[in-house]
């Protein structure tokens, strides 16, 4: 499936837009991509585990564009779902229960719910929702299914970039867990932790954030 999924895609962006540099998951990392003014990060198949798994809707295709220090445009398919979440045409975010005293959902991994997310759960009152992929737990953040996604201990920018390019487009506030920016088209393409969340919410969840790892809050 990985293999497939990357062999197709390469293959279109290679007719439709030979003159770019990509960074995929998937091939050998060609560092030409450092000095290209446009950097496709591709991540042909996010959730590999729970695509085999007879089912299970949780996975992803991530595609991203990044041009000149920014992310541009992004799209996360959900072909299970028979669903495409897409910067051209941007989710319009639903309501959200949180001000009426229900619990914030937090996304988090299937196999390994970070630590810090565990405690930012007990912090805050939260309730934690196991996912796979992170363009499934992106997505279900911009369709009101879950209000935060908190990630930490190893990601690489081909597993943020395209559902952070979705969340920016439909308003979501997107950093890395300590508040930083995300920066992509590094020479080292890990990119470990991430927050992605209602733009009402990343105040207070960065302060959690940062009481539960002893810092201070910016």
């Amino acid at each position: 499936g990985d293999r497939s999924s990357h062999e197709y895609i390469a293959a279109q962006l290679a007719t439709a837009r030979p003159d770019d540099a990509v960074l995929s998951e998937e091939a050998a990392d060609d560092r030409a991509r450092l000095a290209a003014d446009r950097v496709w990060i591709v991540d042909p198949l996010d959730g590999t585990r729970e695509y085999g798994e007879p089912g299970r809707t949780d996975w992803a295709v991530h595609i991203a564009l990044w041009e000149r220090g920014e992310l541009v445009a992004g799209a996360v398919g959900l072909p299970a779902q028979g669903r495409v979440l897409s910067t051209a045409v941007p989710t319009v975010l639903s309501g959200t229960d949180c001000a009426n005293g229900h619990p914030i959902r937090i996304a988090v991994s299937r196999s390994r719910a970070p630590r810090q997310a565990i405690r930012l759960a007990e912090l805050v009152g939260g309730q934690l929702m196991s996912l796979g992929s992170a363009g499934a737990k992106v997505a279900a953040v911009v369709l009101g299914e879950v209000e935060a996604y908190v990630h930490a201990g190893g990601q690489y920018e081909w597993d943020s970039a395209a559902p952070v390019a979705v969340a920016r487009a439909a308003g979501l506030h997107t950093s890395r867990i300590d508040g930083s920016p995300l920066r992509y088209n590094q020479p080292d393409p890990s990119l470990p932790d991430l927050l992605v969340c209602r733009a009402e919410l990343a105040e207070s969840l960065l302060d959690g954030l940062a009481r539960v790892d002893g810092r201070s809050a910016g």
